[in-house]
């Protein structure tokens, strides 16, 4: 993949979304049993959306440039969108307002000293910072311990994407949901690529996993977006055993497209227990790794 297109984004994101819905399922009569479009019809979605057939089409197309916000509003109605697919489609119509150019290279990210220290601070729960790209930026001693099957590809930074669809085996070993995984790493992506189509990083990366992973390739035609959120996620560590997590995925203002991850679980809990453990097998990692350098 040498670019991320816009209009071809546009047009493939809308048909799909369209396919989707039934004209019952929007309270229009499906006359005749055989149509010969799956879902509803470009004038169907003209008619519920409050718009010229025309309209509809040339947006289709891949032409959001004057759609305004009431438009857009009234097509994401139309379509049944939900909220992460509504915002996708206002980051393409933003992004379709802006005068095309160059593919870019976003500065190298570096995490300010203060924020590792923050991280540093969370000593009984996993914690770590990552970009819309799933780039591992920084994380506390928990995490590199939790996350240990992921830092064990060499390359830098580390990066759960490439984990989940390169190196699928033991992805697979480590995530209980995989499937899951999976499906929502994709549609992040998605949902970044709306919002930064010419980042430069995230085309290669996108580019990468579609070459190599046949998986990614029909995770990403799906169209699916999906919003980073708080939930729930179920690991396997070699070392701690199976541990069920809250995930608490936050976006920090002051550090525009970082989000802090953090881990926990209810005391007295069996994951609580482990996520102990594991903090005790990695104080000693630390420790075994120290006393090594100062033989060296």
């Amino acid at each position: 993949m040498a670019t991320i297109d816009l209009r071809t984004e546009i047009k493939e994101f809308l048909s799909s979304r369209r396919a989707r819905i039934a004209p019952e399922r929007a309270g229009l009569p499906a006359y005749g049993g055989n149509r010969r479009v799956k879902g509803l019809r470009r004038e169907e979605v003209a008619l519920l959306a409050g718009v010229s057939v025309d309209y509809y089409v040339r947006m289709e197309r891949g032409s959001l440039t004057g759609a305004s916000d009431g438009v857009l509003d009234a097509l994401a109605s139309a379509l049944q969108l939900d909220e992460a697919e509504r915002d996708h489609l206002f980051h393409l119509a933003r992004q379709s307002r802006t005068p095309s150019g160059p593919r870019r290279r976003r500065p190298a990210v570096t995490v300010r000293p203060a924020l590792q220290h923050v991280l540093d601070a969370i000593t009984d729960a996993p914690a770590w910072i990552c970009n819309g790209r799933y780039d591992v930026l920084a994380m506390n001693q928990l995490a590199r311990a939790l996350y240990s099957p992921v830092l064990a590809d060499t390359r830098r930074p580390a990066n759960t994407a490439r984990f989940v669809y390169l190196d699928p085996e033991a992805a697979k070993t480590f995530f209980v949901d995989y499937d899951r995984i999976a499906r929502d790493v994709a549609a992040k992506l998605r949902m970044e690529a709306g919002r930064n189509p010419h980042d430069e990083e995230l085309i290669a990366l996108v580019g990468e996993l579609s070459t190599r992973s046949e998986l990614f390739r029909q995770r990403w035609a799906s169209q699916d977006v999906r919003l980073h959120r708080s939930g729930h996620k179920r690991v396997h560590h070699p070392v701690a055993g199976r541990l069920d997590l809250d995930v608490e995925s936050m976006e920090m203002p002051a550090e525009p497209g970082l989000l802090l991850n953090v881990y926990t679980a209810p005391a007295g809990t069996a994951t609580a227990d482990g996520l102990a453990l594991l903090a005790s097998w990695a104080a000693s990692q630390e420790r075994l790794a120290t006393e090594i350098q100062a033989l060296s």
